[in-house]
């Protein structure tokens, strides 16, 4: 391809010899190829650089998308997390103040009431990166929801057992004769309960809850106001409770009561809690003693020797309240014992002769109000 070369170049009559030698063209021949090497190499890399520029700006920019999605979604779950903690949060108020106005006592925590938001969202999204943004969130998220759930089961295992107690205390008011109604009676001023807005509702678990504490704890008042403890120690039955003849005159009367003969000064004592209502002398009876136990339940004491009790003042199962005697219309010493419902009286000895499964639950509901009280 390359040879030596001569040219005749001829000018205003003037003949030239230029020689081009193979070399001299070998040299050209180089340098153009390596010029045209070189430009091709530089346009090559420039358009490859504007093609990884182009790469990049996209692959940035569709992270800086995924970080905004991430985001996004740790404010949906950061607020998702703030309502779950406050529903558990509420939960746990009225949770508590049922157990305190109820049973006295706190319940155990074993489910929290909230847990600490995540501190992920407080971190640049940018900084930690997108796949790694939602994941504390959405874990919190899952405890909170497996709180709510193991809380939703305290308050159906609660529900469940202030049930059963309820039942069981019916049951025991049936066996004294007593049949409680759908509604007793309560009532009082309204007082805005100040925990919480009053725009926030009690959740329909926790309402029921609260309805069940409410009647467990009416019937198990009802069932403590029932006068089954002995009046006097001793207790020898001298006279029932109906019709007979009158010890003065004879004829057919009814007798209200019970008489019991006893040691004169011996003492008497309350049958159930309550409060004494009268103290003082009543025609037939002497010297009298009133008790009331509330819901309609009413016992009296007479032919008493003396008073250890004054009007107004509480009185507790068993408590002693006066001293026996033969005051009034009667033959000897002893205690007359009556039991009066809504007025009425009624034959003490069903209440005096309860089987012991009775008994049990009375004193069992007697012992949980009188820790509820002592807790204040």
């Amino acid at each position: 391809m390359f040879r030596d070369h001569e040219l005749i170049v001829r000018t205003d009559g003037h003949v030239r010899f230029l020689r081009l030698s193979a070399g001299v063209q070998r040299k050209a021949v180089f340098l153009a190829v390596s010029g045209a090497s070189l430009w091709l190499i530089g346009t090559a890399g420039l358009l490859g650089w504007q093609a990884w520029t182009s790469y990049q700006n996209r692959d940035f920019a569709e992270r800086a998308a995924a970080v905004q999605m991430a985001e996004a979604r740790v404010a949906a779950e950061r607020r998702s997390v703030e309502q779950i903690a406050d529903s558990l949060d509420t939960r746990q108020d009225h949770l508590e103040t049922l157990f305190k106005s109820h049973f006295g006592e706190q319940p155990e925590e074993d489910v929290p009431a909230e847990q600490p938001v995540a501190s992920a969202a407080a971190v640049p999204a940018s900084a930690i990166g997108a796949d790694k943004v939602a994941r504390p969130a959405v874990d919190q998220v899952s405890r909170l929801r497996e709180s709510a759930a193991r809380q939703e089961q305290m308050v159906a295992s609660l529900t469940e057992a202030a049930t059963q107690r309820t039942e069981r205390a019916e049951a025991a008011l049936l066996a004294f004769g007593i049949k409680p109604g759908s509604k007793i009676g309560q009532g009082g001023p309204f007082l805005p309960w100040l925990g919480r807005p009053a725009k926030v509702k009690l959740d329909p678990g926790l309402s029921r809850l609260a309805g069940v504490l409410q009647r467990m704890e009416q019937v198990e008042a009802l069932l403590m106001a029932v006068p089954s403890s002995r009046p006097a120690d001793g207790m020898s039955l001298t006279s029932g409770f109906g019709f007979r003849s009158d010890p003065f005159n004879g004829q057919r009367a009814m007798h209200a009561g019970l008489d019991f003969r006893g040691p004169h000064g011996s003492p008497i004592r309350a049958a159930a809690p309550g409060r004494v209502s009268f103290v003082g002398v009543k025609s037939g009876y002497g010297n009298v003693v009133e008790v009331d136990h509330g819901h309609g339940i009413q016992t009296r004491y007479a032919h008493l020797a003396g008073f250890n009790a004054r009007v107004g003042q509480k009185v507790q199962s068993g408590e002693s309240i006066a001293r026996m005697g033969s005051t009034g219309r009667s033959t000897g010493t002893h205690l007359h014992f009556e039991v009066r419902v809504n007025g009425t009286a009624v034959n003490p000895r069903r209440f005096l002769e309860a089987n012991a499964h009775v008994l049990e639950v009375k004193a069992d509901a007697r012992s949980r109000v009188l820790a509820r009280v002592a807790a204040g």
